[in-house]
């Protein structure tokens, strides 16, 4: 993985040497915290409901177990013992205090990590695939291009007050698990006459105004990515609206200009700029690509997997639901889920992470993946060493067999954190956990997504749930709206509001009721819930959920 050079430690020294003065500061009253907000934003930190939030970026998702342990330290030396992972593959502290934030910093510093662009209208911590480097289906490792992104674009001149914040994500693979088409620009690595390049999408986005990104360029060969992206950015930049916050995103530019006109702008703004940019970018990327070469995988026997596989059950449900297919014969993917069931969907504590941290460093050639799904992922695991990692991630409550599963839920932090949220996310996602877990339907539903929110922002992604949840405020009571068929991968679409929301008591037998609905109408146990609902449609839930005989009918069973 990519280690910080020289230039890259000196220039976050310098950051967080200025915010320890901004601190300072603001602390001795000579900031108020409205000169202050824009100063802290920059250095991801935020002012939540009860406290400051610090948000530290994790780069495409990529850890090693040295900055793993790390995080651990700050969850217990400055919080309260955890830290909450998220869809934006970052880590949140929720509970700092202002005075120790610059300690915070330069201790992330001292492992390469930083909190640079976690916040503001900037371009924001690049996000990829979190099987990167190790997927069985993967065309290229994308983060060797994120990486390339994220030092083109942190700090960038140009680009530091755009009219509002700008998420890009990386794919390596034709399966999208890094939701591109829900971002301001997704890359797909794609292969043309045998030339490595990228499908550009543009104008992805959630929140207030859902849309579904499109193809602004079929193929961008590696040469001219930089200057194309730069040229994308600052058309936007140019264009985008700062007279509304709600219509600031690329996605209302995009809609509001069509994706002919945009095309046409960025080709202008393209063919002007590209003279600008000169090799070296190439030769960076090479240099970058070479900190991302595979370990030297084993080639032991798989003997002992093949034992534990067949005799011990929990082991195989385990590895039936949470492991992954990798490129490397006698390896696997490891899926580490942080959803217990009643668990706070994306925490993990500081004792967890350590474990995480020695797994990694043992058994996984010391490299970590956090996932927009909000969990931990062990890249390359030799299924002979699985046994092992199961027993200790049992041990530490790291071992819930349930990812893909109905309780393995994207949920924001919702109204019990944030300052935005309208409704609480957690324990609507805890009670859904729980009910289903007791009655043990979990891997008879098989695959089901639930994504909740608790404003809507949508940082949990209702709309692309195959079943979302949006908390919102009614009156002063919390309102939850339900919406179906949402799809995050390749195949994307936006989730169908059912109709009139429920009350926080309701939303369980409603997600219930919807979920025996799915059962009755499947054709097979291999018909999943999004497959089923893409086939008959919306009106059998709807009559589940609102017509009194069918509701009825549920609560019976």
């Amino acid at each position: 993985m990519y280690d910080y050079t020289e230039f890259d430690a000196a220039f976050v020294a310098e950051r967080n040497r200025q915010f320890r003065q901004q601190v300072e500061r603001r602390l001795s009253g000579a900031l108020t915290e409205d000169e202050f907000k824009p100063l802290r934003l920059m250095n991801g930190l935020y002012l939540q409901l009860h406290a400051y939030m610090l948000r530290v970026a994790i780069p495409y998702g990529t850890l090693n177990s040295r900055q793993m342990r790390q995080l651990a330290y700050l969850a217990l030396r400055w919080d309260k013992g955890y830290g909450h992972f998220t869809t934006r593959q970052n880590i949140q502290y929720n509970w700092p205090k202002l005075r120790d934030v610059p300690d915070m910093l330069d201790a992330l510093a001292e492992v390469g990590m930083h909190a640079i662009q976690t916040s503001g209208n900037t371009i924001r911590n690049v996000t990829a695939d979190h099987f990167a480097g190790a997927a069985a289906d993967e065309i290229a490792d994308p983060r060797p291009v994120a990486e390339l992104i994220r030092q083109w674009s942190t700090d960038h001149p140009e680009f530091q007050f755009l009219p509002r914040k700008f998420k890009i994500a990386v794919t390596g693979a034709a399966a999208d698990r890094a939701v591109t088409r829900a971002h301001d620009i997704g890359l797909q690595i794609v292969r043309r006459d045998g030339q490595t390049g990228y499908r550009v999408i543009v104008g992805g986005g959630l929140g207030r105004t859902p849309m579904i990104g499109k193809v602004l360029n079929d193929f961008v060969t590696q040469d001219d990515l930089l200057p194309y992206l730069e040229a994308v950015v600052s058309v936007w930049n140019l264009l985008g609206r700062r007279d509304n916050k709600y219509k600031s995103r690329i996605k209302i530019t995009v809609h509001e200009h069509g994706i002919d006109d945009i095309r046409a702008r960025v080709e202008d703004r393209f063919n002007l700029i590209r003279p600008t940019f000169t090799g070296v970018d190439l030769a960076l990327f090479e240099q970058i690509k070479s900190a991302f070469a595979p370990p030297a995988f084993r080639t032991d026997s798989t003997a002992v997997f093949d034992t534990s596989y067949r005799t011990d059950p929990i082991f195989r449900s385990w590895a039936d639901t949470n492991l992954a297919a990798h490129r490397a014969p006698g390896y696997a993917i490891v899926q580490i889920s942080l959803k217990a069931h009643g668990a706070t969907p994306g925490d993990a504590t500081a004792e967890q992470m350590r474990v995480m941290a020695d797994l990694a460093e043992r058994y996984g050639h010391d490299e970590l993946r956090i996932s927009h799904e909000q969990n931990v992922i062990l890249p390359h695991v030799h299924k002979s060493d699985l046994p092992t990692v199961h027993a200790a991630l049992k041990k530490h409550g790291l071992a819930t067999a349930n990812i893909g599963l109905i309780s393995d839920i994207i949920a924001c932090p919702g109204m019990d954190y944030c300052a935005l949220a309208t409704a609480r996310s957690i324990p609507i996602a805890q009670d859904i956990a729980r009910r289903f877990d007791d009655l043990k339907l979990e891997h008879e539903i098989g695959e089901l997504k639930i994504k909740i929110s608790g404003c809507i922002n949508a940082c949990g992604h209702h709309h692309v749930g195959h079943i979302g949840i949006l908390g919102l405020d009614r009156a002063g009571v919390e309102n939850y709206q339900i919406t179906l068929g949402g799809d995050h991968t390749e195949t994307a679409s936006l989730g169908d509001r059912t109709g009139p929301g429920f009350s926080a008591d309701e939303i369980l037998p409603a997600i219930e009721r919807i979920v025996r609905t799915y059962l009755d109408y499947r054709d097979s146990p291999d018909e999943t819930f999004l497959q089923t609902y893409r086939r008959i449609g919306m009106e059998p839930f709807k009559t589940a959920l609102y017509d009194n005989a069918g509701a009825n009918a549920y609560a019976a069973q």
